[in-house]
Formats: C-alpha cells, sequence, structure tokens
C-alpha cells in the first residue's frame, strides 16, 4: 500500500481525475491535488483534508513547486495536447514516474515519440494511456499473446451500454478532431494509414450473453497506439458497439451522472480482445462498470506497481510492457470481471 507517499494529481478536480484522487487515498497514498483552477482545487482540498498546489502548463516553475517532494504524477488534465509535454518535464526535472490516463491517439503518439530515448537514458518511467483505453485492452492483448513471440492480428471490440461523455472527454475529442482534419486512422501492415473514407459499419460477437452486436469497425482508440509499441503485431483495430459511438458523438448527450455512492454511472462494458496467428487464435475478455472510474484503480494498481519495483523496463512504456499482463489483470478482481480462459 501506499504508506503515506504523497502523489501528484494534476487535473485533479476533473470527472476522471476526482476518482483517482479517492483511489489512491484508499490505498494509502496522499493525493497532492493540483491543476490550473485555484479555487476549484481548495474546494476539494478542503472537503477530503488535503493540500493544493495550483499550477499552470504555462508556468514551469508552479509544475516544478506542485511536484516537490512527490513520489510520482498522474497526469489527469485535458485535452493531453496540450498538458501531457509540459508535465512530463516536470516530472523528468523532478526525476520521478509520470503517468497519464490520455485517450487521445495524437498526444500518446507524441508521448512515445518524443520522449523514448531521453526516458530510457534518464532511467525514468513514463506510462501514458494508463486507463480504460490504452492501458486496459493492451493489458488483455498482452496476456492474450502468452507465449507468442509475434502475432497476425489483434482486434480490441469495447461494448458499452450506453457513452455518456464528460466535457474533458469532448474536449479532447474536438483537439483531437482538429488535429487530424478530415482524416481517421488505422494502423494496418504496421503502420498508420491516414483515410479519409467512412468506418465500416460491423457485426461482433461479444461472449454469451451479450452475443452479436453491431459496431463501428476502425473505431480507433488508444490500444492501437499501445499495443503496437512492444508486440510484434502488424494489424491492430479496434470497434466500438455502435450505439455507444452515437452516443459520445451525439452534440446533446448528458454527462456521467452518479448512480451509487462511489460516483459511478449505471454503464457498464466488456473489452473483448481476439489476437490471431496463422490458424490460432486466443481470446481474454474483462467486464465491469463505468470506463471512468475503472480508470482509477487501472492506473493506482500501475502506480504502486512502479513504486514498489514491480516493472520490467523504463522508458516510455505501454501497460503490458512494463508490468506482467496477467498479474495485474487478476489483482484488479474487486473492480473487473476477467476470463483468460482461452489463453
Amino acid at each position: 500500500m501506499g504508506s503515506g507517499q504523497l502523489v501528484a494529481v494534476f487535473g485533479a478536480y476533473g470527472h476522471t481525475g476526482r476518482f483517482v484522487v479517492a483511489e489512491l487515498a484508499a490505498r494509502g497514498f496522499v493525493p497532492v491535488l493540483s491543476g490550473r483552477n485555484a479555487q476549484t482545487l481548495e474546494e476539494l482540498a478542503d472537503e477530503h483534508g488535503l493540500e493544493a498546489r495550483p499550477a499552470s502548463v504555462d508556468d514551469p516553475a508552479s509544475l516544478d513547486r506542485a511536484l516537490a517532494g512527490t513520489a510520482a504524477v498522474i497526469n489527469c488534465a485535458g485535452p493531453f495536447a496540450s498538458t501531457v509535454g509540459p508535465v512530463i518535464e516536470a516530472a523528468l526535472r523532478a526525476r520521478i514516474p509520470y503517468l497519464d490516463v490520455a485517450a487521445e491517439l495524437e498526444a500518446n503518439l507524441d508521448t512515445f515519440a518524443h520522449y523514448r530515448e531521453r526516458a530510457r537514458e534518464a532511467g525514468a518511467v513514463i506510462v501514458p494511456a494508463m486507463a480504460f483505453f490504452g492501458g486496459l485492452g493492451d493489458l488483455l492483448a498482452t496476456a492474450a499473446m502468452g507465449d507468442w513471440t509475434e502475432a497476425d492480428e489483434a482486434h480490441i471490440a469495447y461494448a458499452l451500454s450506453n457513452w455518456h461523455p464528460t466535457a474533458g472527454t469532448r474536449l479532447s475529442g474536438a483537439v483531437s478532431r482538429e488535429r487530424r482534419g478530415a482524416h481517421r486512422l488505422r494502423y494496418s501492415g504496421g503502420k498508420w494509414e491516414r483515410r479519409t473514407d467512412a468506418a465500416p459499419l460491423l457485426e461482433w460477437t461479444f461472449p454469451e450473453p451479450m452475443g452479436p452486436r453491431p459496431v463501428i469497425g476502425e473505431f480507433t482508440m488508444a490500444d492501437v497506439v499501445t499495443v503496437p509499441q512492444h508486440l510484434s503485431i502488424p494489424d491492430v483495430t479496434t470497434y466500438m458497439t455502435a450505439e455507444a459511438a452515437r452516443d459520445v458523438t451525439a452534440p446533446h448527450t448528458p454527462a456521467p451522472t452518479a448512480t451509487d455512492g462511489s460516483g459511478r454511472s449505471n454503464q457498464t462494458f466488456l473489452v473483448d480482445v481476439v489476437v490471431r496467428s496463422g490458424g490460432a487464435e486466443r481470446r481474454a475478455t474483462a467486464g465491469g462498470q463505468d470506463i471512468y472510474a475503472v480508470t482509477a484503480p487501472l492506473v493506482t494498481e500501475a502506480l504502486e506497481r512502479v513504486l514498489t519495483g514491480r516493472t520490467r523496463t523504463v522508458g516510455v512504456v505501454s501497460a503490458g510492457e512494463i508490468f506482467d499482463a496477467p498479474d495485474f489483470l487478476h489483482a484488479l478482481a474487486p473492480h473487473i470481471t476477467l476470463d483468460l480462459a482461452s489463453v
């Protein structure tokens, strides 16, 4: 457990940030609340009896003050295209691990491209996309790979009962669309493709009792960034149930509403991963409640393993690269249901 270690949470007052703060405290860490809005930070700090350290990505000295004396930093502040670089730089100056919950494709691609060599040379740990999108699918794909050293293709299908986006999700999506323009991204043949055609409408057969569901194919999410960074798989594709895809893109879909004491919404999810090599196929599946809430135990479990040395490498790393994927997934048992039976 955390044993009272200070952990900076940048973007602590955001929807996901609040879940992360609560999970850190539950595991014995002491969250240090940081972000741009000083008043909101102070209110949250007063509510939980914690320290607030306002900081802005435009002010490196304020970030240095926010991270001073902490064991690590978790970045929960989107749009990540604006926050990742400055907070990583501050973490490197402070010589502490950096983790984030970014779902933005471009932000995650930038992190791997810009910091891989610097982080490796410094012996630093930087774990991007340690969240529902990016981290969970990557861990499942890694577990499914098992003893295979390469595979032909990986498919990661998300079934969400609904997707009521937070304001942060909408803002991050808008930033990504602005950077991408009229294109969408697909990873095929070991490289990224920029496409202008519409993503295909397909059918995915989820495990029973869910069964076949219409999905948007090539609904490219952060897992398509993280998986090829360490697994030899030239074709990685993600899919989203069509109803959830319509929810998140519709302009008037409401934000998530808490339905239990922990603040979780009634949204449920299933992540179904299939990895194929030759004529063989392996599958790994995880289910749970609320994609924003489940990000908190994902990133906190990762943090605890980094701080206790239960890691395999340094640098900018995907979840399945730095952690023992099956062991990590089983550690999430209170928060997810897991099926690795075919692995």
